[in-house]
């Protein structure tokens, strides 16, 4: 029952967060997860956990609403606002 409460009160949480923000939850908690599993101490979690908040972060940043990916005249990738008018 306190799992379910705590899967509960994290949900919530995370309700009002932005994609970034919702990102950066979910790939820390996952990476510390792995990190601790992977390593089997404080370190490992710590470093995993970093990792992936950083990780997650950038993820929910790219898929923030009305960003776009464009690449320039050298073909380099890069996100900005999306054209007025573009329909997702």
């Amino acid at each position: 029952m306190r799992k379910v409460l705590i899967a509960l009160a994290a949900t919530a949480a995370l309700a009002g967060c932005t994609r970034t923000e919702q990102g950066a939850f979910i790939g820390g908690a996952t990476g510390a997860a792995i990190g601790g599993a992977v390593s089997g101490d404080v370190g490992g979690a710590l470093v995993g956990g970093a990792i992936g908040a950083t990780a997650g972060a950038l993820i929910g940043r790219a898929n923030e609403p009305g960003r776009c990916y464009f690449r320039d005249h050298r073909g380099r990738r890069y996100v900005a606002r999306c054209p007025r008018g573009y329909r997702w």
